[in-house]
């Protein structure tokens, strides 16, 4: 369902990330390139189909309702997604996308 980061390259771009942090306090690095490296940092997007979408709902046991609660979205929209009537995007994404890779305490 996902692709997530080895631990060990999670490590190790924390590493590079501190270190360029150095660099630009040091004014080696650029405010502009320190930008672009923090966007590269972050975690991609990734699309859900529908029974993705119901299996992330499942696998942290909670109904429509509670899901929905979380995302900040109606319980019609859950049930759009999980049916494929609907596709989740923008801040609903990036939110499915944090719960895929934490479960729900990456959200609270």
């Amino acid at each position: 369902m996902t692709l997530r980061r080895p631990k060990a390259a999670t490590r190790t771009l924390a590493i590079l990330h501190e270190t360029m942090s150095g660099l630009h306090k040091a004014g080696v690095l650029d405010r502009e390139t320190m930008r672009e490296f923090d966007a590269g940092c972050l975690a991609p997007v990734e699309k859900l189909e529908p029974d993705a979408i119901k299996a992330l709902r499942e696998r942290e046991r909670i109904s429509q309702p509670v899901f929905a609660h979380y995302l900040n979205v109606s319980k019609g929209t859950v049930s759009k997604w999980e049916r494929g009537e609907k596709t989740p995007d923008g801040a609903s994404l990036k939110l499915l996308n944090l719960v895929m890779r934490k479960g729900l305490e990456g959200i609270m």
